[in-house]
C-alpha cells in the first residue's frame, strides 16, 4: 500500500486524481461532517440532472494541493491549473473552494461572468464545514446565473462528526509512520553493530 501511494499522486495534486472519475474532491482530513458532504454531492448531482454540470474541489490546506502548494491561497489560479490537468477527460465547469475564496474555470480557462458570481460571495473561511457549505451555496448561485434552478438540498446525516474515512486515513497514516519508525530503528541498530 505504501508503495502505491506515491504513484497515485505522481501527477502533482490529489484533486486531479479524484475528479477524473468523481464529481467532487472532498479532502479526507478536512473534518467535514457527513451531512455537509452529502449536501454538496447532492446539489452537484441535481445540478447535472437539471443541465448544469460542474465538478468541485475543496482545498482546506496546502496538503490538499500535493506538489503544487505554490497555488495555496490562490483559488482562481488553481482552478485554471486543475482544469488543465483534467482537460483530457473533462472540459466542463470547475469550481475550486479555498478558505480565501473561489475559483472557476472551464477547460482550464477563466470565465469572467461565472467568476463574477463567485466574487460576490463572502470567503468561506477556515474549517471543513464552512468550505462545504460555501461550495453548496456557490453551486446554487452559479446554476441560477445560467438560469438553472437547483434548490439547496436539506442536510441529511450527521452534522457533527466527520466522515468515517478520516478515521481510516488517520489509522493508515499512523500505522505507516510506526512501520517506518521500526524499520529506521532496525537499520540504525544494524549500522551501529557493524561500526
Amino acid at each position: 500500500m505504501l508503495v502505491a501511494a506515491p504513484a497515485a499522486r505522481a501527477d502533482g495534486d490529489p484533486a486531479s486524481d479524484y475528479l477524473l472519475s468523481q464529481k467532487t474532491f472532498i479532502p479526507p482530513d478536512a473534518g467535514i461532517p457527513t451531512a455537509y458532504q452529502n449536501q454538496l454531492n447532492q446539489i452537484v448531482t441535481r445540478a447535472k440532472s437539471a443541465g448544469y454540470e460542474i465538478r468541485v474541489a475543496l482545498i482546506s490546506s496546502p496538503y490538499d494541493l500535493g506538489s503544487v502548494t505554490v497555488l495555496n491561497h490562490k483559488p482562481k489560479e488553481y482552478a485554471r491549473f486543475l482544469g488543465q490537468e483534467l482537460s483530457f477527460v473533462y472540459r466542463g465547469r470547475l469550481l475550486v473552494v479555498m478558505p480565501e475564496g473561489f475559483g472557476f474555470a472551464k477547460d482550464g480557462k477563466p470565465v469572467p461572468s461565472e467568476q463574477a458570481v463567485l466574487d460576490r460571495l463572502p470567503p468561506p473561511g477556515k474549517g471543513g464545514t464552512a468550505l462545504a457549505s460555501s461550495a453548496t451555496t456557490a453551486v446554487n448561485r452559479l446554476a441560477a446565473n445560467s438560469a438553472v434552478v437547483v434548490p439547496v438540498p436539506p442536510l441529511t446525516g450527521d452534522t457533527s462528526k466527520p466522515n468515517q474515512n478520516y478515521d481510516r486515513v488517520l489509522i493508515v497514516v499512523v500505522t505507516a509512520l510506526v512501520v517506518i519508525g521500526i524499520v529506521a530503528v532496525r537499520l540504525l541498530r544494524r549500522r551501529a553493530r557493524k561500526a
